[in-house]
């Protein structure tokens, strides 16, 4: 088989490494440098392409056109994730316009044509430039054609997130063999590292905060064995958070208002931010010059910064960081004390307040040995080694970071595959028809922990069509969810009778923002009681809503069979369940039910041995018994 390539696909650098004489390597220019920038530059008078890298801050530097960078905070989301960022005042980009209908469609960033005038461009599109330009690194590397890829993302990447990024693989001309969590392919390369030393085993938290994304990762090595026992993370914090206060104080230094200035403005004053946040790591006290284009006239500007004041600034982005943590420990069923250790990954927790917090949370040193910038595309690298005909012995078991579940009746969720299930897993649950002679059966696929619909991120509509036409209730329809290695949902609807099938594969239009991934978990363990209770409810009014119409019915074809007292003490008792349901008291609901059924008893019985006589009217004994 062809050799594979393992991509971090970063959101400030990216790499690429290959496995050469079984060890992970990554691959450099000709000046040692590993990284690859995640900057892409579109000319004003380029009619084709793209520079990317180190030559696309060379080309913004020295022509007009358009700088995009951290452009994978935006992959797979919504176009208000965007105008957040823009609201914020961090203005790298300008959004292409989208009509009002439509403004939650992908997020486009508008960029030269190269014929003097503007087009769209999409993260995915910006994504595949960077994937390309590390796929050509490869290639002239190692000398031959390089087509398979294992590309990895962050943990908490949702469905919509990780279908950009194939998406970005494909269209750079590559085949990716697998979606790998940031935080597992480091396990891998630390973890195989490590039992090459005789200790590659144990429970570890993976603590990686990158360019733009955090994730923290409990996972058990043993012996080529990685499984992930929890995830939780936040897509849109990273190290881009610490250097804006210090760009908005550059900006504001040379008369520019933060919340005004022009992308080009932006992307110098973050340049120079961080190269002041990059030298305090070794330094108590920098000094730092830039120039910043303020009209017609370039202005030169300094940044005298000491490590205490850096640290006041980003103390609340570093706090942030605290959530994530105790999810994944809870979720584990673990204290910090169950832990073997603790591995940094990521360019900025060389920051010594990040390391400091990751201390003093988890109570121990934790372990930098790992090179923080390399060490994800080294364990994407053996992963694709592995998947290419590699005979090293690896297993990876990943965990869905979000519940998998289909709307029923009520607006309520019936959760199919639980956050933090191992991946690739499926599951299938039998739903039936709520009306007499229902043909069709719509389905609604949502992810999230809430109890109610409405309160998840909904992910794909479909229809089965072509159920038999059966009274209420007794058509069978199997849905079974199946989530493959890289977190990618496919759903399909099964009618058990015909066989009629139905399937989709969940492509969301937009993906969560910022907030919601936060914010779906925090809600659901704050309204966790009351969203039980008002399940329960629901579920209790759709069970009397369904006697109810089956009452009706049973009146209106067989009404004779009882008489006036009898209709009477029906109707009163179908009154009182309608009286009950449009509250929310679930007991009183519960009693009015009880009723119902107590006063449709005799009815139901005489309707049962009418059909019963009707059945076996004009048979012979020896046709109805064996």
């Amino acid at each position: 088989m062809a050799r594979g390539i393992g991509i971090d696909l970063g959101t400030t650098y990216s790499l690429v490494a290959v496995v050469r004489d079984g060890k992970p390597e990554v691959l450099r220019d000709e000046h040692g440098e590993g990284r690859v920038p995640s900057a892409v530059f579109f000319g004003e008078d380029m009619a084709a392409g793209a520079l990317v890298g180190f030559e696309a801050f060379a080309g913004e530097r020295a022509k007009p056109g358009a700088l995009l960078t951290s452009t994978k905070r935006f992959m797979g989301r919504g176009r208000s994730v965007a105008q957040a960022v823009l609201d914020h005042g961090a203005r790298t980009f300008r959004l292409w316009p989208a009509p009002a209908v439509d403004a939650e469609r992908l997020v486009q960033f508008a960029v030269p044509d190269g014929e003097g005038g503007e087009r769209p461009c999409t993260p995915v599109e910006a994504a595949a430039y960077v994937l390309k330009a590390l796929k050509d690194r490869a290639e002239a590397e190692l000398g031959e054609e390089v087509s398979d890829a294992v590309i990895t993302v962050p943990a908490y990447f949702d469905d919509a997130q990780r279908q950009a990024t194939r998406d970005a693989g494909r269209l750079a001309g590559l085949r990716v063999l697998r979606l790998v969590a940031e935080p597992t392919a480091a396990a891998v390369a630390y973890g195989l590292d490590k039992e090459a030393e005789g200790r590659g085993q144990g429970t570890y938290a993976v603590f990686d905060l990158g360019g733009g994304t955090f994730d923290v990762s409990v996972l058990e090595f043993d012996r080529g064995l990685f499984r992930v026992r929890a995830t939780a993370g936040d897509t849109a914090l990273g190290g881009d958070d610490f250097d804006w206060p210090l760009a908005e104080r550059l900006l504001g230094a040379a008369g520019v208002d933060p919340a005004a200035a022009l992308p080009h403005q932006t992307h110098q004053a973050l340049a120079i931010a961080r190269r002041a946040k990059e030298a305090l790591t070794d330094l108590d006290h920098v000094d730092v010059e830039g120039v910043l284009a303020v009209g017609d006239e370039e202005r030169a500007v300094q940044l005298s910064l000491s490590r205490a004041e850096l640290e006041r600034l980003i103390l609340p982005v570093v706090n942030r960081c605290a959530g994530p943590c105790e999810r994944a420990l809870v979720d584990a069923g673990l204290t910090p004390n169950d832990l073997d250790g603790v591995i940094l990954v990521g360019g900025s927790t060389r920051v010594p307040l990040v390391r400091a917090f990751a201390r003093e949370f988890f109570g121990r040193e934790p372990l930098c040995d790992a090179h923080p910038d390399e060490v994800v595309a080294a364990g994407a690298s053996l992963q694709a080694e592995l998947l290419t005909g590699g005979d090293r012995d690896l297993l990876l078991l990943d965990v869905t970071p979000l519940s998998l579940g289909v709307e029923t009746m009520g607006g309520v969720v019936d959760k199919l595959i639980a956050r933090n299930s191992p991946t690739p897993c499926s599951a299938t649950h039998t739903f039936t028809t709520y009306a007499d002679h229902q043909s069709a059966m719509d389905f609604h696929v949502v992810q999230g922990e809430r109890e109610k619909a409405e309160h998840c991120k909904s992910l794909a509509r479909f229809t089965l069509r072509g159920i038999p036409l059966l009274g209420a209730g007794l058509a069978r329809v199997a849905v079974t969810f199946q989530l493959d290695a890289d977190g990618l949902l496919t759903v399909t609807a099964k009618e058990q009778a015909t066989g009629t099938t139905t399937s989709v594969e969940v492509k969301p239009s937009y993906g969560l923002t910022d907030a919601e991934v936060e914010g779906m978990l925090m809600a659901s363990f704050d309204h966790a009681q009351d969203d039980i209770e008002e399940r329960l409810l629901i579920e209790k009014r759709v069970e009397v809503e369904r006697v109810l119409a089956a009452t009706d019915k049973a009146l209106l074809e067989d009404g004779g069979l009882v008489d006036a007292a009898e209709r009477a003490a029906i109707e009163r008792a179908v009154a009182a369940a309608r009286g009950a349901i449009a509250g929310t008291d679930r007991s009183a609901v519960q009693a009015a039910l009880d009723a119902l059924d107590a006063a449709t008893q005799p009815l139901a019985h005489r309707r049962m041995s009418k059909r019963i006589g009707e059945a076996l009217e004009h048979k012979r004994i020896d046709e109805v018994t064996p």
